[in-house]
């Protein structure tokens, strides 16, 4: 298990785009949409990892009701795994809690799975592996 990217919850993906490319010395090297979750991304390398910048597409989304709460900042972490599958049934073995029953297609071509932060301290815990065709 390896820190993959961090999530960072955005109102306005393009201030924050123009705001980080300033920071990281370098622009975005992909946007994409994520339909399951109602989200535009935004990703900036940050050494093996990445910064993934995370904007609502709709006030429906579930990030649009979290920034409401909690405001901007720092969202979720995801770490990439080998086999996501036997990784679910470890965590849930251990007593973890997961948002979803079953995992989904998410950005960066990745099945994504997301542990309820009720079970990891208040935080936001995504997996992901690579996504096999």
């Amino acid at each position: 298990m390896k820190i993959e990217h961090i999530g960072i919850a955005v109102k306005d993906l393009g201030l924050s785009e123009a705001l980080f490319t300033k920071l990281m010395g370098t622009g975005s090297y992909k946007r994409e949409r994520v339909d399951s979750e109602k989200v535009i991304t935004s990703f900036f390398s940050a050494g093996e990892g990445k910064i993934e910048l995370v904007a609502a597409e709709s006030e429906e989304a579930a990030l649009a009701k979290a920034i409401e709460k909690r405001g901007e900042g720092i969202h979720h972490i995801a770490f990439l795994v080998d086999n996501l599958d036997a990784e679910i049934v470890r965590l849930k073995d251990e007593g973890f809690e997961f948002i979803n029953d079953q995992p989904k297609l998410g950005a960066d071509n990745k099945r994504i799975i997301f542990l309820h932060p009720r079970s990891t301290n208040g935080i936001l815990v995504e997996l992901c592996e690579n996504y096999r065709v």
